[in-house]
């Protein structure tokens, strides 16, 4: 029997948080429980946010929190031919098409219709009307060097024989075979003139080709996989299970984040800190 494959995938464009330690932990417990392997993937994708001391610090708190996994580790940056394949196999069935209004312009075309559907994070649906472009028009803009968007026409992608879509997920929310509901996300991004993925392609095209069998991440994350089994399934990709895990919250119910300056692991540690204090601060007996 093959062993199960589990991935802890941050991105180095800040330091570890203690919701961070939380997904390596279960994740590396997780692998050693069921005979399995553990991979690292940095998810660097995003080059101009993402440094090499903030990779370097993932190495060094993981390490100290005694989380330990195979080599090599898969960095995004370097295999952007695969996302580019991916992407070209869902343009091959006609369900991708550009968009060109900035964010600013989409947020004033939301405030003007107000009020206006949004997906389960909370961001507006797309209102524009770029699929009413004709392909010449298209093809004129992107040559002329116009920033754009690559999208999913949610649509079409539906039509293309997706089915009834579920996962299976034993995590701590709802469990056993989930309900997937792409449509909420509407036309979801999938690339951008100046990006190869975005993280909705990458991460399923990473899992895939990493083998991973078993994916444990926050349950932030919970909604999105409904997009995650639509692309898993127009690009003909195996079905991870899922195990979405709760969230480490701020003194005000908020969860942890990078953009909202978390205490970091490397601070922690400089305030004398062990690895036994970081699993109970999470939770973790």
């Amino acid at each position: 029997m093959t062993p199960p494959v589990f991935r802890f995938a941050p991105s180095p464009n800040g330091y570890l948080h203690l919701g961070h330690a939380l997904s390596a932990l279960l994740n590396i417990e997780a692998a050693r429980a069921a005979g399995g392997r553990m991979l690292l993937r940095i998810e660097d994708i995003d080059v101009t946010r993402c440094r090499p001391e903030f990779e370097a610090a993932i190495h060094e708190d993981l390490a100290w929190l005694g989380v330990t996994w195979e080599q090599p580790v898969r960095r995004q940056s370097e295999h952007f031919a695969d996302y580019s394949e991916a992407l070209e196999r869902l343009r091959a069935l006609d369900i991708v098409y550009p968009s060109f209004e900035s964010r600013a312009e989409i947020a004033a075309l939301v405030a003007a219709r107000e009020p206006w559907p949004r997906d389960p994070d909370g961001a507006p649906l797309y209102p524009g009307a770029a699929k009413s472009i004709t392909p010449h028009e298209r093809a004129r803009r992107m040559a002329a060097g116009e920033p754009y968007a690559l999208r999913l026409d949610m649509q079409k992608a539906l039509a293309q024989g997706a089915g009834k879509l579920t996962w299976s997920e034993y995590g701590d929310g709802a469990t056993g075979d989930i309900a997937a509901d792409p449509a909420a996300w509407g036309d979801v991004v999938l690339a951008r003139k100046d990006a190869p993925a975005s993280y909705h392609l990458a991460v399923v095209v990473d899992d895939a080709l990493q083998g991973v069998t078993d994916i444990v991440r926050g349950l932030d994350l919970f909604h999105a996989t409904s997009v995650h089994r639509l692309l898993q399934t127009l690009l003909a990709l195996p079905a991870p299970r899922y195990r979405h895990h709760r969230l480490v919250l701020d003194a005000d119910g908020r969860k942890l984040s990078k953009s909202t300056a978390a205490t970091a692991l490397r601070e922690l540690r400089a305030q004398g800190l062990t690895p036994s204090d970081i699993r109970r601060r999470v939770g973790l007996d």
